[in-house]
């Protein structure tokens, strides 16, 4: 009598499968809408947090899959490791991201000058919907903590008048992927040509008509954004990947024959960045730094 094997199947493992699959398309899917289309991030991050959940739920299943493999031979092996790999990807994304939120100090906003922060050309707005409020200013003690995670991120100081690291500043946007959306000074760097008086002719006639006097305009109490003489230019950049969003401003300020540069990096949802504000202003500085080989001072 023939006796014939009858492979068991672990309904287990093609259910984990099917779970890490929703999760991994759920994820991409919520991934590419914000990067690329409407999708705001208080609703990604909610998302991201889902496709987790429905991931975490398909590795244990997936997991018995494999033991059930192991000890009885029953089929979905395969079925079992799919799950995982499906799984990984946005379990990957907030396990990075938690160990950043618990490791690092609750920032949002970063600046190389910790004492004087370059001042916003106007103050960013979002609607943070249900993610954590976050305080209204920063205060000594958080910029103290700023300093002590990152300690090697310092402003710069060219020699070279403003124009000439102006140009520098221009280019190391350009390749940081920072658009600008305001500024503030840049008759001190970008002086009108249309403005200034034409030659006068000493052979042309005189008018028969003198010109009458405008009234004088009235002086305006609108404060003054920085310190008089300051360039400011306020921009936005998103991260390459998930395309979080982030503000930034970069102070230009000449002093006697040497320019500093400045830079001040907010995130604009959340009450941490995760440290990726940091990274964004390290990232600028550095492109600065090989646009302007040579000038550095002290």
């Amino acid at each position: 009598m023939t006796v014939r094997f009858v492979r068991p199947v672990s309904r287990a493992a093609y259910f984990g499968r099917r779970l890490g699959f929703c999760a991994f398309l759920l994820f991409v899917v919520s991934a590419v809408a914000h990067r690329f289309g409407p999708l705001n991030e208080p609703d990604f991050v909610a998302l991201v947090l889902c496709s987790a959940t429905i991931a975490a739920a398909s590795v244990p299943l997936s997991l018995l899959g494999l033991a059930r493999l192991w000890s009885v031979g029953a089929r979905g092996g395969v079925a079992a490791a799919h799950g995982l790999v499906f799984a990984a990807v946005p379990l990957a994304v907030v396990v990075m991201g938690t160990v950043s939120y618990l490791t690092l100090p609750p920032l949002y906003d970063i600046s190389t000058d910790i004492a004087d922060p370059p001042a916003f050309v106007f103050e960013p707005t979002a609607d943070q919907r249900f993610l954590p409020q976050r305080p209204p200013m920063v205060t000594p003690t958080e910029r103290r903590a700023q300093f002590a995670a990152y300690p090697r991120l310092t402003g710069r100081r060219y020699e070279g008048a403003v124009d000439r690291v102006y140009e520098g500043v221009q280019k190391a946007l350009r390749s940081a992927r920072i658009g600008i959306v305001k500024t503030e000074g840049l008759e001190l760097v970008e002086p009108d040509i249309l403005t200034r008086a034409a030659p006068r002719d000493e052979q042309a006639p005189v008018p028969d008509v003198a010109p009458v006097p405008l009234r004088r305009p009235e002086l305006t109490l609108e404060p003054t954004i920085g310190t008089a003489g300051d360039v400011l230019l306020q921009g936005e950049t998103r991260t390459l990947v998930l395309g979080l969003r982030f503000d930034i401003v970069i102070r230009l300020r000449e002093d006697a024959e040497t320019t500093s540069v400045d830079l001040r990096v907010v995130s604009r949802f959340g009450p941490h960045d995760l440290g990726l504000g940091a990274e964004i202003a390290q990232d600028f500085l550095d492109r600065l730094d090989t646009e302007l080989l040579g000038i550095t001072g002290g």
